[in-house]
C-alpha cells in the first residue's frame, strides 16, 4: 500500500526518501561542507564502507546529494547535497532542534 501512495502523500514520500538508519546523519556532514568518501567514513567511523556506499547510492538515486567524479589521477570523488538536499536544510535544522529539547528532557528527569 505504502508504495501506492509514494509521491501522492508526502508523509510516506519523505519517509521513503529517508530510509536509512544513517541518511539524516549523511544529510547532516554534507550540509556542512562538500566530502569525499574516506572524510564521510572518518565523520561516522560506526558506518561501514558498504552501508555508507549503498546509502550514497540510494541518496544519489533519490536526487538528494551530487556525486562528483574529477578526471585525474588517482580518482577524486566528492559528494555534495543537491538543490534538493539543501532546500531540506529548514527540515534537518528543526530536527536538531528537537533532538536538543529531547536531550534537555531526558537530562531533566535523570536529575529528579
Amino acid at each position: 500500500m505504502e508504495k501506492d501512495l509514494f509521491g501522492i502523500c508526502p508523509y510516506v514520500t519523505v519517509q521513503k526518501m529517508l530510509t536509512g538508519k544513517w541518511t539524516i546523519l549523511i544529510l547532516y556532514q554534507l550540509s556542512m561542507k562538500t566530502m569525499r568518501f574516506n572524510e564521510l567514513q572518518r565523520a561516522l567511523p560506526r558506518l561501514t564502507q558498504a552501508t555508507l556506499t549503498k546509502q550514497l547510492h540510494m541518496m544519489q538515486d533519490n536526487g538528494l546529494i551530487e556525486r562528483t567524479v574529477y578526471n585525474q589521477i588517482p580518482p577524486k570523488v566528492e559528494y555534495s547535497l543537491s538543490q534538493l538536499g539543501r532546500n531540506f536544510q529548514p527540515v534537518l535544522d528543526a530536527v536538531g532542534a528537537w533532538g536538543e529539547e529531547y536531550i534537555a528532557c531526558i537530562k531533566e528527569k535523570v536529575a529528579q
